[in-house]
């Protein structure tokens, strides 16, 4: 079941939600029957989540073992990535304190509270707030992952990941066997994306009393908010750092950059588009076979622009839409998480969901806001991941010039 069944799935859900409204009896059976998928289908997602970050980041951070023999590659590459991946959750936040048109049509109501959330940000002062951000990263990994207390199994595995990175020998059989559990993580969680249409039919269906026509008005100014701010990082911000670092003006650097990012934007994938990029890098920018192999497949996992951008957007509009307040100290909460959660997101479409889930669960906002995204999802991932595979190629060209 591909992403074809989105559009219908929703079809019918608000076509079936409208009918019971008007048809006594037929709302007793039908609701308990998508209230019944929609737990499940969250269940699923939750299940997935906590395996899916922690082998992910493990498997990140052994992937660089490399870099200890290409020393000044892997650091430069490093660097750029936490750069760009920063800068971009720094725009949609502050994009998102200015531009906030959807404050003019009302919130969703009767959403129940979620009782997972990363910290409690109601304990007053800032040694309190400090102290509790502190005993949700140093906590027991078993505990973490039983809990899916997401701050936990990030510092976890980045601490496990780091700690077999630097003892393990070349020749160990570890890092293959955490790779092969990614894969498998990742096949998993493939099957369960396969069957979104299920679930958001199902999400849709009991969402169908709660949005109005202000929700969708609101849920279109956020879209149009997202694919303002990530065109600017498109078209502005990389090109600049590729000027800048690069010494390609950025006119050229889109041109030639063209082919890649129209090819990511038809389908969604940057790990799709990754022979594409390599050709590209190698041919039209001149970076060496060896760097551009080391960096761009490095890229195409943890250097996600596009999606740590949208992350940001997506938590401040579902925050308001479903209640849940946000201070400074959350939103601080908020640009940690997401720089990690867009490193973690498989290069596949819709793989952003899977670092959403994890910001969301952060700061106490229900899974079934996902319900709201994934209306507008599918043609949002398409312009982000075009920005990612940019990413990645002007983090080529820095790798090039500088390493």
């Amino acid at each position: 079941m591909s992403s074809r069944w989105f559009a219908p799935a929703l079809l019918l859900a608000a076509l079936l939600g409208w009918m019971t409204a008007t048809l006594a009896g037929a709302d007793s059976w039908l609701g308990g029957m998508t209230a019944a998928l929609q737990d499940a289908y969250l269940a699923a997602l939750k299940m997935i989540i906590a395996p899916l970050i922690f082998f992910s980041l493990i498997s990140g951070v052994l992937q660089l073992r490399s870099s200890g023999s290409m020393g000044r590659l892997g650091g430069v590459a490093i660097a750029y990535y936490l750069m760009t991946s920063a800068l971009a959750i720094i725009l949609g936040l502050c994009i998102v304190f200015f531009v906030h048109p959807w404050t003019a049509y009302p919130p969703l109501s009767d959403i129940p509270p979620v009782d997972v959330a990363l910290i409690n940000t109601q304990d007053g002062d800032f040694a309190s707030l400090l102290k509790n951000l502190l005993l949700s990263l140093l906590q027991n990994p078993f505990k973490a992952l039983a809990e899916l207390n997401i701050l936990g199994i990030l510092f976890n595995a980045l601490l496990l990941g780091l700690a077999a990175a630097l003892t393990l020998p070349m020749d160990s059989p570890w890092p293959a066997l955490i790779a092969d559990l990614t894969k498998l993580i990742y096949k998993v969680a493939g099957w369960i994306i396969t069957l979104l249409p299920v679930g958001l039919f199902a999400i849709a269906f009991q969402l169908t009393g709660k949005v109005d026509v202000g929700t969708l008005i609101a849920l279109g100014h956020f879209a149009g908010v997202v694919v303002g701010a990530t065109l600017f990082h498109g078209l502005v911000v990389l090109p600049a750092i590729a000027w800048w670092l690069g010494g390609i003006r950025p006119w050229q650097f889109l041109r030639r950059a063209s082919q890649p990012m129209f090819t990511a934007l038809i389908t969604s994938s940057s790990a799709a588009t990754l022979p594409l990029t390599l050709s590209c890098a190698q041919e039209r920018f001149s970076v060496s076979p060896a760097k551009a192999a080391f960096v761009l497949p490095l890229g195409a996992t943890v250097n996600m622009d596009g999606t740590a951008l949208f992350e940001g957007i997506a938590v401040v509009f579902l925050a308001y839409m479903f209640g849940v307040p946000l201070d400074g100290f959350t939103l601080v909460v908020v640009f940690l998480v997401a720089m990690l959660a867009s490193a973690g997101a498989p290069g596949i479409p819709s793989g952003s969901m899977a670092g959403l889930q994890t910001v969301l669960l952060a700061v106490g906002i229900p899974l079934e806001a996902i319900g709201l995204i994934l209306l507008i999802e599918r043609p949002l991932d398409t312009v982000r991941t075009a920005i990612n595979v940019e990413g990645d190629l002007v983090g080529s060209i820095i790798a090039e010039r500088w390493a």
